[in-house]
């Protein structure tokens, strides 16, 4: 409970419904009694969703302003990060991706009664080029008397004080200052636990150029290291419990097989490596994700190198990694 709020926008970002809603029992016991199968059946929707929409998705551009707003629509009731799904089209076309985008921009404008902060609050970048935010009640926030949105522009915030943040030489009295600061993701996590490999090799030095994997899962130089949605792997542009699941049965099999085997060692091969890292890069290119400053490129973080970190498709990296495994985990080496 506040008497005043104030918000200091770095970059307007999209929020797009959550649809968040209490859970009758009944609800909740009919998924339990079926979650096997649902798990079985996300597996085989891109992402891994299962909250997909109704439908499959059609072209943007293949249809005419009212059926498309129609369907825009039904995808805005629904909510949640299925949303840009609505159409196959979004993160290649970018004549789809600006239709999607301004379709937000005005439920922005419609929300928010004073336009000048509505028209703060509009991202002006491609729609999911950055991760796509869910929201409850955020934009209608702004309509409070007791809430004020500073968008920082290019000078930032000039200086912080045990008082006060100022602002293009205003001052903002605070008695606490929440900070949203971002995270290093895909690598930090790992980067930050000095890993070792052969050789008293560092992963750090390994990586100081961008992450080299194999599947997401092996890094040569690094014998029987295995990341869990790490980059190289759909991690954060799929269902991050399925694709944690996933990593997991296919670790946990790799240790029965060299168990099995009498093995002791499984270690990625740099050619392997190598051609994963070009696969996962040119995928991306062939998408509208790499145009703007992400985390998924690193771009948050300052001197971190700009790679293209996630695999975009689910269903086809899983299919990918059993035919690994199938074929004696081609491209590791086993000893």
């Amino acid at each position: 409970v506040a008497a005043e709020l104030t918000v200091f926008q770095r970059t307007a970002t999209y929020a797009v419904p959550a649809r968040n809603r209490p859970l009758d029992p009944e609800t909740v016991a009919a998924v339990k009694a079926d979650y096997r199968a649902i798990r079985q059946r996300q597996r085989a929707m891109p992402g891994g969703i299962g909250a997909a929409l109704p439908g499959p998705a059609v072209s943007a551009m293949s249809l005419d302003d009212d059926e498309r707003i129609r369907l825009t629509e039904r995808a805005w009731d629904h909510g949640g990060f299925a949303f840009p799904t609505t159409f196959n089209d979004t993160m290649v076309d970018p004549r789809a991706n600006h239709l999607l985008a301004e379709f937000v921009r005005d439920k922005i404008r419609g929300v928010v009664r004073d336009p000048e902060t509505a028209e703060k609050l509009c991202p002006k970048h491609l729609i999911s080029c950055k991760r796509l935010c869910l929201e409850s009640g955020y934009y209608e926030s702004f309509n409070r008397p007791n809430v004020r949105l500073i968008a920082l522009g290019e000078r930032g915030i000039e200086r912080i004080t045990r008082t006060a943040v100022i602002v293009d030489g205003e001052r903002h009295e605070l008695d606490a200052l929440i900070m949203a600061t971002g995270f290093d993701a895909m690598t930090g996590s790992l980067l930050a636990v000095d890993i070792v490999g052969r050789d008293g090799v560092l992963l750090n030095d390994t990586w100081a150029s961008g992450p080299v994997t194999y599947l997401g899962l092996g890094v040569p130089g690094f014998p029987n290291l295995f990341s869990v949605s790490g980059p190289g792997s759909p991690s954060v542009l799929t269902n991050m419990v399925l694709a944690a699941e996933q990593h997991i049965d296919w670790i946990a099999d790799c240790l029965v097989f060299l168990r099995d085997t009498g093995r002791r060692t499984v270690e990625a091969t740099p050619e392997a490596a190598r051609d994963w890292v070009d696969h996962v890069n040119a995928v991306a290119n062939r998408t509208l994700y790499p145009t703007c400053n992400s985390w998924y490129l690193g771009a948050n973080v300052p001197g971190k190198p700009r790679v293209f970190m996630p695999l975009l498709g689910f269903p086809p990296y899983e299919e990918r990694c059993n035919a690994v495994a199938a074929a004696d985990y081609e491209g590791f080496e086993i000893a």
